[in-house]
């Protein structure tokens, strides 16, 4: 099992930045990418940004591509996404997401970290 822990979340303002953290420990061996998704209120989970554990790869939404920037520590176990001027439409449960080697989906989920962007 793969255990992912987020941090890093909470209220901003417009424009702002915020970064947060995700951390994976237990079978890491077992996973090649993590990334990032949210939910609003109302709306149905969505990809944000995920990256490779090797660093090689990077992909994102379109609508955070160019302000958010995911990256990753050297061991490959944490990974960070800077989210640069924010908009209200950012405001979201923000979840972590492992993706296995053998499945090839994002079988590992975290708990979840409330991003809220207002004035």
């Amino acid at each position: 099992q793969v255990q992912l822990v987020e941090s890093g979340g909470g209220l901003v303002q417009p424009g702002e930045s915020l970064r947060l953290s995700c951390t994976a420990s237990g079978r890491i061996f077992n996973i090649n990418a993590m990334g990032w998704y949210r939910q609003a209120p109302g709306q149905e989970r969505e990809f944000v940004a995920a990256m490779t554990t090797s660093g090689g790869a990077t992909s994102y939404q379109d609508s955070v591509r160019g302000r958010f920037n995911i990256s990753r520590n050297r061991a490959g176990n944490t990974v960070f996404l800077q989210m640069n001027t924010v908009k209200p439409e950012d405001t979201a449960i923000y979840y972590c997401a492992a993706r296995d080697i053998r499945t090839k989906s994002y079988d590992y989920w975290g708990q979840g970290t409330q991003v809220t962007v207002s004035s």
